[in-house]
C-alpha cells in the first residue's frame, strides 16, 4: 500500500493530465490549437507512476502522445498551454506545438512525431550517462506500434550488450494508430520479447498506478546497479481515437465502455485517496488543479505570438 503522501502526488499528477487534455481538445475544437493533437486519456497512470520513479537526474524522452509524460515530470501547464497555442511563452517559444515539447531543465529532452523515433535517441543518452560514470537512468516511452519498429531490437540489443541505464517503457495502449495489437504480433505480450535479448522485463497493468510505479522503481534500481536495460510493458487502453478528429469507430464499443468505467485509472485511484485524505481532501486538489488550468489558459491567451521579423531571419540562416 503506498504512503498517503506518495498516493495524493500520483493522483495529482493524473488528475492534472486528465483535466489539461480535456480542456485542450475544448481548445483545439474552439481553433485555438492547430495542427494534430494526440491525447493520452486513459493511460495517465503510466506517466505518473514512471515519473514517480525517477529522480531529478534521471531524463525522459516522450512520445507524440506526450502531454502526460511532460505534466508528470512537473513541467508547467501555463508554458505547456502556451506552447500548444503557439505562443512565444511556450517551452519551445511556440515553435514545437503539441508533438514536440522539451525541457532539458527539467530532464525532459524531448518528444518527436516519429514512431519509435525516440528509443534510439533514449539508449544513446543512457549511453553517454554510461561513459561518464553518472548514476543517471534514461527512461523513454515508446507505444506498442513502435515495438514493431526495428529500431526497438536494434537499440534494447545496443543497450543490452552494453549494461546501459535504460528504462524502456512500453505504453501498449492496443492500438498502433487505427490498427489492433493482436493483428500485428502473434504474442501480444510484447515485454516477451526481452527474453530474446537477456533482458530483464515486467508486465504489468497500466491502469494501476500503484503497480505501474512499483515496477518503474524496480527497474530504475536494476538500471542503477549496472544491470540494465530494463523492460516495463504497461497495458492500457485509449479513451478515443488515435487523435482528436479520429472517432474511433473501429475500437469495440463494449471493450471500451469497460475500460472507461471499470479501469478508468482516475476513477480507480481516487477511491483510494479519499481513505487517507477524505472527500473534501480530495476535492480540493482537484479545485486546486482546475483553477490552474483556468490560470493556465488565460495565460497563453494573452501571451504574445512569435515575431515575424525573428522567424524570417531564423529562416534566412538556413535558406
Amino acid at each position: 500500500m503506498l504512503e498517503p503522501a506518495l498516493l495524493q502526488s500520483l493522483y495529482n499528477a493524473m488528475y492534472r493530465i486528465r483535466i489539461f487534455e480535456t480542456r485542450c481538445i475544448a481548445l483545439y475544437r474552439a481553433g485555438d490549437i492547430r495542427g494534430y493533437f494526440h491525447p493520452s486519456l486513459g493511460q495517465e497512470a503510466v506517466a505518473a507512476g514512471v515519473c514517480a520513479a525517477l529522480d531529478s537526474r534521471d531524463s525522459i524522452i516522450s512520445t507524440h502522445r506526450g502531454h502526460g509524460h511532460c505534466i508528470a515530470r512537473g513541467m508547467q501547464m501555463d508554458r505547456m498551454v502556451a506552447e500548444l497555442l503557439g505562443k512565444e511563452t511556450g517551452y519551445c517559444r511556440g515553435r514545437g506545438g503539441s508533438m514536440h515539447i522539451a525541457d532539458p531543465e527539467m530532464g525532459n529532452l524531448g518528444a518527436n512525431g516519429i514512431v519509435g523515433g525516440g528509443i534510439p535517441m533514449g539508449v544513446g543518452v543512457a549511453l553517454a550517462y554510461s561513459i561518464r560514470g553518472e548514476d543517471r537512468v534514461s527512461a523513454v516511452f515508446f507505444s506498442d506500434g513502435a515495438a514493431n519498429n526495428g529500431v526497438f531490437a536494434e537499440s534494447m540489443n545496443l543497450a543490452a550488450i552494453w549494461n546501459l541505464p535504460a528504462l524502456l517503457v512500453l505504453e501498449n495502449n492496443q492500438y498502433a494508430a487505427t490498427t489492433p495489437v493482436e493483428s500485428t504480433t502473434r504474442n501480444p505480450v510484447l515485454s516477451a520479447r526481452a527474453a530474446g535479448y537477456g533482458v530483464a522485463a515486467e508486465h504489468v497493468d497500466g491502469n494501476d498506478v500503484e503497480a505501474v510505479y512499483a515496477a518503474a522503481a524496480r527497474g530504475r534500481a536494476l538500471c542503477r546497479s549496472g544491470k540494465g536495460p530494463f523492460l516495463l510493458e504497461a497495458v492500457t487502453y485509449r479513451h478515443m481515437g488515435h487523435h482528436v478528429n479520429d472517432p474511433g469507430t473501429y475500437m469495440p464499443a463494449d471493450k471500451l465502455a469497460m475500460y472507461r468505467e471499470q479501469k478508468d485509472p482516475v476513477l480507480v485511484t481516487r477511491p483510494l485517496l479519499v481513505k487517507a485524505l477524505g472527500e473534501e481532501g480530495v476535492k480540493a486538489l482537484e479545485a486546486a488543479a482546475d483553477r490552474e488550468m483556468d490560470e493556465a489558459v488565460a495565460f497563453a491567451r494573452s501571451s504574445a505570438e512569435p515575431g515575424l521579423d525573428e522567424f524570417l531571419h531564423e529562416a534566412g540562416r538556413y535558406a
